[in-house]
């Protein structure tokens, strides 16, 4: 019990005597302190920025469709797309609600006289339309009869409008798409670019039948499409399902096809996160080990301007472990305090940083523990030889230099 009150004693003293130090020396405590909370801020403000923006990317994958995936054929010697067949016996895998064929073209597009080159052109199948929330703004849809009769008909999006129908209503209308003449029946919406086809592939400026579109590119194959999954399915058992009807249809070849899942771009996403994060963090921690420096130098100084104290402390009973400690201590206060203001000031820099570039703000507090505890582990590692420098001192030495 004596030894535990000693003990108490001892560390109050300690801590009374670094902090009556740390505040005589204001101007030079507070120098360095700053690269401590230099450090500490950059590596929460840019872990914590990161995990805002990865936060705000995983919202965005959500909303770009859950339930779907992208098949990309690259084909084999024997057969280097998918027929109508094929097609009819994907959706029937177990778990797939339907797909949608992705064939797009650049095209001349030409309304009486006037026209646009290199316009987008994308072919599109009847399921698309009524399973894409927002596909169709007003008119029609493109139906099983325009796939099966390849018909000229066409959807338009802003660009055509503000092209070629500025103040006219589009719909019933017709324009020329190389050369062909199309009918407009109706207009598309914007579901396109928050999907997750309109992100694989790009936005589109027309929208015709997909066949149509395989016919104007002198093609009768499907090489790209998007995989639609019946609720509760399982993406990845689905995928496996595909992936054994698929390489039936090539002959066991390998290479001959991708198939990417909304959860694969998650995961690839989320390692590419992580990587930038860590190394982020690697580079700001250096800003930490160069405020250790400072903190040594500081140290050393003290030592240096103190040694007759702490001669008269031996002369008194100090023992050398008490002088370590208590410039240890002395060390430790000086790397924690630049820690707490650093986590702090992390804090408020990340959030500014989310708000400037539009992410959610999440804290984390894994990254204020490694900046405020990687800190306080500084301030004991660069603390170590000026504490124990002091603690060697001869107290005879120590005296005369007084």
């Amino acid at each position: 019990m004596r030894n535990a009150i000693k003990s108490v004693v001892m560390l109050w003293e300690c801590l009374r005597m670094a902090v009556s130090n740390i505040l005589a020396n204001r101007l030079r405590s507070f120098l360095t302190v700053l690269g401590i909370l230099i450090g500490v801020m950059a590596v929460i403000a840019l872990i914590t920025t990161v995990s805002g923006v990865s936060s705000s990317l995983t919202s965005s994958f959500a909303s770009m469709g859950a339930g779907q995936m992208t098949l990309s054929i690259t084909g084999s010697d024997l057969k280097s797309g998918l027929d109508r067949d094929d097609l009819e016996q994907l959706a029937a895998v177990d778990g797939v609600l339907g797909y949608t064929p992705s064939v797009s073209l650049r095209a001349r597009v030409v309304k009486n006289g006037a026209y646009e080159t290199n316009m987008t052109v994308s072919g599109k199948n009847a399921f698309y339309f009524s399973h894409t929330d927002g596909a169709l703004e007003r008119g029609r849809a493109v139906n099983v009869l325009d796939e099966e009769s390849m018909n000229f008909v066409c959807l338009v999006g802003e660009t055509v409008i503000e092209s070629f129908f500025y103040g006219v209503d589009p719909v019933g209308e017709t324009l020329y798409i190389d050369g062909m003449e199309f009918s407009i029946i109706g207009v598309f919406g914007d579901a396109e670019s928050s999907s997750m086809t309109g992100m694989m592939s790009g936005s589109s400026d027309l929208m015709i039948p997909y066949t149509t579109a395989l016919k104007m590119n002198n093609e009768s194959l499907v090489t790209s499409l998007t995989v639609y999954l019946e609720d509760g399915a399982v993406s990845g058992e689905v995928s496996d399902r595909l992936s054994v009807l698929l390489d039936q249809m090539f002959s066991y070849e390998e290479d001959c096809y991708t198939i990417t899942t909304l959860s694969g771009l998650e995961d690839t996403m989320s390692d590419m996160l992580s990587m930038m994060s860590t190394l982020l963090a690697g580079i700001a921690s250096i800003a930490l080990v160069v405020g250790g420096i400072g903190i040594m130098n500081m140290m050393l100084t003290s030592v240096t301007e103190r040694t007759a104290e702490i001669g008269m402390n031996k002369a008194l009973g100090a023992r050398p472990a008490q002088i370590q400690f208590q410039f240890l201590v002395e060390s430790f206060l000086l790397s924690l305090m630049g820690g707490a203001i650093g986590a702090v000031l992390g804090v408020a820099l990340s959030m500014a940083l989310c708000n400037v570039i539009g992410s959610a703000f999440v804290i984390s507090w894994g990254a204020i523990a490694l900046g405020v505890g990687f800190s306080a582990l500084v301030g004991i590692v660069f603390g170590w030889a000026p504490a124990r420098k002091a603690s060697r001192l001869n107290p005879i030495d120590a005296l005369r230099s007084a």
